[in-house]
């Protein structure tokens, strides 16, 4: 299923309800780039896994410019994703939380998905 995105600011409550399985926190693009390289280096990745039609489905949530994502106040850093730090992708069973990864996406990923 080809990747659905989400601009910050946006209600993060909003996501509870969201119709994919996984939401992936994502850098905010400047002028189409990435600022975050951590994000840079998964971006194939995931576009690799969740972009194709039969890929699981999938919503990118963009958390936000760089200061946007620094200050505490953000609004992805409290409930109910307490996201620490992007990327991370998070798994969900019945609009809950069932696994989290933020690190090791490229080589950890697939077995994420399967799990």
């Amino acid at each position: 299923m080809p990747l659905r995105e989400i601009e910050f600011p946006s209600d993060p409550k909003d996501l509870a309800h969201a119709k994919e399985q996984f939401l992936i926190f994502y850098s905010s693009r400047i002028n189409g780039a990435l600022w975050c390289p951590d994000c840079v280096a998964v971006d194939q990745t995931i576009q690799d896994t969740f972009g194709p039609e039969d890929g699981p489905s999938a919503v990118i949530v963009y958390v936000g410019q760089k200061p946007e994502w620094k200050t505490p106040s953000n609004v992805f850093r409290g409930e109910p994703w307490q996201v620490t730090s992007v990327p991370t992708v998070i798994k969900l069973q019945e609009s809950k939380i069932a696994g989290r990864l933020d690190s090791e996406i490229n080589t950890r990923l697939a077995a994420f998905i399967q799990g």
